[in-house]
């Protein structure tokens, strides 16, 4: 009995074909979990549709992949100095957002990240000048921009990233390679088009991996089900249940990822309004599970243990039977499968 992760196979491929198709030269990128899939699996699927280069997140992420995937890893993080070493092969291309950054890579194969709106890292503007110096003691593999997800101010992604384009050629520094990050498809045409000889690379995870929705599904399955009445108690702290149904165990905790969320940005009134709610129920042990019977998420009977989550089903859905699977609406970051099945 297992919280299982669902894969239509076919559907799932056919996506990355046609986000292959709108960014050539794409970048697929692996990081964290592995989108939900692992680490083994993505690396698996980037070789078989033919990618030269696999994005990481870290050194450590660069050092599990390297023996299920043979082609270069772009490690995304930037170097600093002081930082653990860990072993690698030649093959790992090292980000870098700083010029001192740059000096303490001698002989490594680099990529330049430049500072965006995002405001996270990257190389200034003022520090261009000592950027032209410096990489004469590095194999530059081109320059970097992640860009935001969202735009609040009105502002053009295209513009932005042709301005650093400009800075950068203003400096004498070479273009044959632009990365990037959070760019339509469109928007990455508009700039092959102005920039022709510049080959501009793709950051892709999530629109690549997760894309497709209905690709992907989880399932917990149900371990045992006991019927309750109004008034008794019940789990670890004794609680009373509130009206007549019955108790779910079912796969999944939070060694799973289940009951974590990471935080959200909430714009609108309604889904203000919304968190306000659930935040209230929280108060009183009310918390909605992501796990759906008879077409409804049910609430958790308690906080969700560490490999099970226990549900109450109330009398009036159909009643829950050992071994059947309920699905389950988790994200694919934060959870890790018991399984994963391809059908």
């Amino acid at each position: 009995m297992a919280l299982t992760l669902y894969v239509d196979t076919a559907r799932w491929r056919a996506h990355h074909k046609h986000v292959l198709e709108q960014f050539p030269g794409i970048v697929p990128v692996c990081k964290g979990n592995g989108y939900g899939f692992g680490h083994e699996r993505l690396a698996d699927e980037a070789t078989r549709f033919g990618s030269d280069v696999l994005a990481v997140g870290t050194t450590y992420e660069a050092a599990r992949i390297k023996d299920w995937f043979s082609g270069d890893l772009l490690v995304l993080t930037p170097f600093r100095r002081g930082e653990e070493p860990v072993p690698l092969p030649d093959r790992v291309i090292r980000s870098v957002s700083s010029v001192d950054g740059v000096h303490g890579l001698v002989g490594a194969r680099v990529v330049v990240e430049v500072m965006s709106s995002m405001k996270r890292h990257g190389v200034s503007e003022q520090e261009l000048p000592q950027l032209h110096s410096a990489i004469e003691d590095v194999r530059l593999e081109g320059f970097a921009i992640h860009l935001p997800l969202d735009r609040t101010d009105g502002s053009d992604a295209v513009e932005e990233v042709i301005g650093w384009m400009d800075r950068l050629r203003a400096a004498r520094l070479p273009l044959h390679t632009m990365f990037v990050s959070h760019l339509k498809a469109q928007e990455l045409a508009r700039l092959q088009q102005q920039f022709p000889q510049t080959r501009f690379r793709a950051r892709i995870g999530t629109r690549l991996w997760l894309g497709d929705h209905e690709a992907t599904e989880y399932r917990g399955a149900i371990l045992d089900v006991t019927r309750v009445a109004k008034g008794d108690r019940f789990g670890y702290r004794q609680q009373k249940v509130a009206s007549d149904g019955w108790l779910v165990v079912v796969a999944g905790g939070t060694s799973h990822g289940v009951g974590l969320e990471a935080p959200k940005a909430l714009h609108g009134v309604m889904p203000r309004a919304k968190g306000v709610a659930r935040a209230g129920l929280a108060t009183v042990n009310r918390n909605l599970s992501p796990f759906v019977w008879g077409g409804k998420q049910r609430w958790f009977a308690e906080p969700p243990h560490m490999q099970v989550s226990i549900l109450f089903v109330p009398s009036d859905a159909p009643e829950p039977r050992v071994g059947e699977e309920l699905v389950a609406h988790l994200r694919h970051t934060t959870t890790q499968f018991d399984r994963i099945l391809d059908r």
